[in-house]
C-alpha cells in the first residue's frame, strides 16, 4: 500500500469515526429531565392582585433551567420567567405576551437553539418538551394557569408587565423581580425618595411646576461640575411602576455604558440608562435619566437626556464611546412620539431648557461633541396603562408649533450655566 492510498485510508476512518461521535452525541445530548416543578420558584415568587386577579413572577437561574429544562437555556441568551395567573373573575383571560416584551422568544425557537447535529428524535422531543412548559392562553374563569414565557436578560433588577385581556377591558400588572445571581441594583434603592425628604418641594399645580421644571440644570456636567455635557432635554413625572412599564413596551431595556456614567446632575451618575433596542445589538437612541428633587402632587420627576449617536444604528457596533448626534430634537420628538403609542402617557407639554442653539451657532459638549437644539425640554405625564392616543392631554405652556424667536421666554433659571 502506498503512503497516499494510507493517508487517504486515515482520512476516511477518522471521517466516519466523527460521524459516528456526532451521531451519538445527537442522540444523547439531551434527555427530558426528571423534575421540572415549579414549587422552588414559587420560595422567591412576587405577586400582585387586582379586581379579582393574583399574578405571581420568578425569574429563573441557571440551576432553575438546567433542572426544568436539562440545559442551561439562559447561555442562550434568553431569561426564562416563570408567570402563575389565578383568574377569580367571571370572564377568560389572554396574556398578551408581547406586553410582557416585545422581542419575547417563542419556545421552539429557544429549543432549536439547542439542537444537536444528528439529533433527529432527541430534538423533536426536546421541541415538544419546551412547548409543553410554555405559558398556554387562555386563562378560563375560576382557573389558575402557569408557564414560562422567553423574554430579553436584564440584569439586578427586572420590571414585568403583564397584560391581561378580556371582553373589553385590559388588566394590567407591573412587578419588580429580583434577578437570580445578580445583585440589587442599587440606584433602584435610591429612586422612590419619599416626598417628605428634606428639600423635595411637592408642587400641586401646572404653572407652578411649570416654574420649577425650567428652573432645573439646563445640563449635565463632567464629574468636575466645571464643564458642560449633553443638555436635559426631557422630563418624565408619574410613578415608577409606570414610568418603566411604558418604556419596557417601546422596547427600552437598561444599558449603562462607561461613557454614560461621565454625565453628572444633582452630582451624580445617571440613576439610570436606557436605550431602544435596535435589530442585531444596533447602537441606538439612550435616555440618562436623574431623579429631581421635586414631586408633582406625589408623583416621581426625572430629567433626562435624549440622544442618539453619530450614524444612528449604522454606527459600528463594537465602538466603545458613541459620539452624540448633533441633533438632539430628533431624537427627544422621536422618544415623545414612541411613547404615545406605549398606552401610558397622560399629558405632554414642552418648556423652556438650555435654550435656542441654531446649527449655525451650535453647542460643545465633552469630548468636542457638537449639538443644536430648539432649546425646549418635552414634559411627559405618565399614567396606568390603557390610555387611548386621543387621551391625551396637550399642556398649552411653551406652544412648540412656534418659531423660537416668537416664544414667550419663561423662568430658565440655571440655563445660562
Amino acid at each position: 500500500m502506498t503512503i497516499q492510498q494510507t493517508l487517504r485510508r486515515r482520512r476516511s476512518n477518522a471521517g466516519l469515526a466523527l460521524c459516528l461521535a456526532l451521531a451519538l452525541a445527537g442522540c444523547s445530548t439531551w434527555q427530558i429531565p426528571p423534575e421540572a416543578d415549579a414549587e422552588p420558584l414559587r420560595q422567591r415568587e412576587v405577586s400582585a392582585s387586582s379586581r379579582g386577579v393574583r399574578v405571581s413572577a420568578t425569574v429563573l437561574s441557571e440551576e432553575d433551567s438546567k433542572r426544568m429544562y436539562g440545559a442551561d437555556v439562559n447561555r442562550t441568551g434568553v431569561q426564562p420567567l416563570w408567570l402563575e395567573v389565578q383568574n377569580g373573575t367571571s370572564q377568560a383571560l389572554w396574556l398578551l405576551r408581547s406586553g410582557t416584551d416585545p422581542d419575547y422568544f417563542s419556545p421552539h425557537e429557544v429549543a432549536w437553539s439547542m439542537h444537536t447535529l444528528f439529533g433527529g428524535a432527541s430534538n423533536k422531543r426536546m421541541d415538544d418538551y419546551f412547548r409543553d412548559l410554555r405559558f398556554n392562553n387562555p386563562i378560563p374563569s375560576g382557573e389558575t394557569r402557569s408557564g414560562i414565557l422567553f423574554t430579553n436578560p436584564d440584569q439586578g433588577i427586572k420590571l414585568v408587565n403583564v397584560d391581561l385581556l378580556g371582553n373589553q377591558t385590559l388588566m394590567p400588572f407591573s412587578i419588580f423581580l429580583r434577578v437570580p445571581g445578580g445583585t440589587m441594583d442599587p440606584r433602584l434603592s435610591q429612586i422612590p425618595l419619599p416626598p417628605s425628604a428634606t428639600g423635595i418641594m411637592d408642587y400641586q399645580d401646572l404653572a407652578s411646576l411649570r416654574a420649577a421644571l425650567e428652573r432645573l440644570p439646563c445640563c449635565a456636567t463632567d464629574p468636575s461640575g466645571t464643564i458642560q455635557a449633553d443638555p436635559l432635554n426631557a422630563i418624565g413625572i408619574g410613578q415608577l411602576t409606570d414610568i418603566g412599564a411604558a418604556l419596557v413596551r417601546r422596547d427600552y431595556r437598561r444599558d449603562a455604558r462607561e461613557f454614560d456614567l461621565a454625565q453628572r446632575v444633582f452630582g451624580r451618575e445617571p440613576d439610570f440608562v436606557m436605550r431602544k433596542q435596535a435589530q442585531a445589538g444596533a447602537p441606538a437612541n439612550w435616555i440618562r435619566g436623574w431623579l429631581a428633587p421635586i414631586r408633582f402632587q406625589g408623583q416621581l420627576v426625572y430629567v433626562a437626556q435624549v440622544g442618539g449617536p453619530v450614524g444612528g444604528r449604522f454606527a459600528p457596533r463594537d465602538k466603545k464611546r458613541l459620539t452624540l448626534h448633533e441633533n438632539v430634537d430628533e431624537a427627544r420628538n422621536f422618544l415623545m412620539q414612541d411613547l404615545m403609542y406605549s398606552s401610558g402617557l397622560e399629558k405632554l407639554g414642552f418648556v423652556n431648557g438650555v435654550g435656542p442653539a441654531p446649527p449655525t451657532r451650535p453647542r460643545i459638549t465633552l469630548d468636542g461633541a457638537t449639538y443644536y437644539t430648539d432649546g425646549l425640554r418635552a414634559v411627559v405625564f405618565f399614567a396606568t396603562r390603557p390610555r387611548s392616543l386621543s387621551d391625551v392631554d396637550f399642556l398649552e405652556w411653551v406652544p412648540y408649533l412656534e418659531e423660537p424667536d416668537t416664544r414667550q421666554t419663561g423662568a430658565t433659571g440655571n440655563a445660562s450655566q
